[in-house]
């Protein structure tokens, strides 16, 4: 049950990365503007942490059903491990990363990697076993 729980919130997961690659794609401005909210409040900063979270522990739990086990097992961990560091670290720090990063990613960066997105999210699904 928990396997299957695990492959549902995968797909959820890689929907979402298509759907971002479509937002970087047709609306890079409001991409870059959620880029700079990143860890702006306490509240933004762990509750992103901890929705991040729930796709890496499904990475890890469903890793062993996947067509590429240690892809899943890998790419789940490192997430798994970056939001546990994200944690230590504190939210103002997490948020002036994200506006340097916003004033590096002009709108039209944005365009140029939302393919990336919609390859990324189409690999996570791909990945998924449907037997």
């Amino acid at each position: 049950m928990l396997v299957e729980f695990s492959k549902y919130i995968i797909l959820i997961f890689g929907c979402f990365i298509i759907f971002i690659g479509f937002v970087m794609l047709f609306h890079p401005t409001k991409a870059r503007t959620t880029l700079r909210k990143a860890g702006s409040t306490p509240f933004i900063n762990y509750a992103e942490i901890t929705l991040r979270l729930i796709p890496a522990i499904a990475l890890i739990l469903y890793s062993d059903y996947s067509k590429f086990p240690g892809a899943f097992k890998i790419f789940g961990w490192i997430m798994f491990i970056t939001s546990l560091v994200l944690y230590l670290v504190p939210s103002r720090i997490h948020h002036k990363f994200s506006m340097k990063s916003a004033d590096i990613l002009k709108p039209v960066y944005f365009q140029l990697i939302s393919p990336f997105a919609f390859i990324f999210g189409g690999l996570i699904i791909y990945n998924l076993s449907w037997m």
